[in-house]
């Protein structure tokens, strides 16, 4: 009898691969061959080439842009050239079924798989729908949604709520080991700060100017991005890192609150753990908006506190973080009513139940 096969896509960003990287294990147990279809030089070629049992195969891309640019001309053709390399991918290894996390590396991929003939699932982290899954919806079997609010954006018919997908790992972090690796004692609250993995030049420089006055109230890890951490800071309370990858267990475990962007993969990791957040989402002049909806909506359930990023300075910096430790018993209280423990199981039994 043939092995099943799965084919996953998805990339651009961290978000559009970490849903990936909590399911594939699943897959890996139970005997599947896996084959994984991203970019060239995306953030989900070094997350996922790395992973033993699985083989990766880069593509073309273009970039689906919302805005003037003489590369809107060429990447239409970057997309022909790249579904064109996806279809022949997919003749090769003949998947089972495509499990697609959306950005832009997704879209020829899943068209291609429409193509050939193999059943699709994508999968929607944000309230609403971003472009390439937009796009990618009429091509596909099932459209999976993390917030029951995005059931409103997607057709009926091929659309299902299944809640956040969470890393099995991140329940597995250690505080000791979080604090050692930072050199940490537990004195002082741990405070997070993560500008998503691009790093926020913004976000870097709020912190880094009120250094002084947050560190007299907490300890601070700064995941700052890559090339973007600043050697002449040397503080007692306060570690850089340009992005973290297998310690993010034990560093979350020792973090009492987190500042962060407004990703949704990222804010369901700290609303699953419990940890209070202060979201600065990007701004619609940097995105379509998608954060500033995501972290709204997590506001209006009391999960989060927000700050629009044209207002952060230092000091509200520093004012926000110290309503966000008054007010972190109230978040845990509010969070502790979100359960999602069953989301990647559903997520896996989709996928099961569309395949060839």
């Amino acid at each position: 009898m043939n092995k099943k096969s799965i084919l996953f896509t998805g990339g651009g960003t961290a978000g559009h691969v970490i849903v990936n990287l909590a399911v594939i294990p699943v897959f890996q147990r139970e005997g599947w061959k896996i084959n994984y279809i991203g970019s060239k030089e995306g953030i989900e070629r070094d997350l996922i080439e790395k992973l033993d049992g699985v083989t990766y195969h880069p593509i073309s891309t273009g970039k689906l842009r919302r805005y003037k640019s003489r590369d809107n001309l060429k990447d239409p053709f970057k997309v022909i050239r790249g579904t064109m390399q996806a279809w022949n991918i997919i003749g090769k290894i003949k998947p089972s079924v495509l499990f697609s996390k959306g950005g832009f590396v997704s879209v020829p991929v899943v068209v291609a798989a429409k193509m050939r003939g193999i059943p699709a699932v994508i999968h929607e982290s944000d309230f609403t729908p971003g472009l390439a899954n937009k796009i990618a919806i009429p091509f596909v079997k099932k459209v999976l949604a993390t917030f029951p609010e995005t059931m409103e954006y997607l057709p009926e018919r091929k659309a299902e709520y299944v809640g956040a997908v969470v890393r099995d790992e991140l329940f597995k972090g250690s505080k000791e080991r979080g604090l050692t690796l930072c050199g940490f004692n537990k004195k002082k609250p741990v405070m997070l700060i993560m500008g998503g993995s691009g790093g926020s030049k913004r976000i870097n420089d709020s912190v880094r100017g009120s250094l002084d006055k947050l560190l007299a109230e907490f300890q601070i890890i700064h995941v700052c991005g890559i090339g973007k951490t600043d050697p002449e800071i040397n503080r007692e309370g306060y570690v850089q890192f340009e992005y973290v990858n297998d310690e993010l267990k034990d560093l979350f475990a020792a973090t009492d609150f987190v500042l962060s962007r407004a990703g949704s993969n990222a804010i369901f990791e700290f609303l699953s753990l419990r940890i209070p957040m202060l979201l600065i989402p990007l701004s619609k002049g940097s995105s379509r908006g998608d954060q500033i909806i995501n972290a709204n909506s997590f506001a209006k359930k009391r999960y989060a506190r927000v700050v629009e990023e044209e207002k952060l300075t230092e000091d509200t910096l520093v004012t926000e973080m110290l309503q966000l430790k008054d007010h972190a018993l109230i978040m845990k209280t509010n969070m502790e009513t979100y359960h999602s423990e069953k989301s990647k199981d559903r997520v896996i039994e989709i996928i099961k139940n569309n395949s060839k």
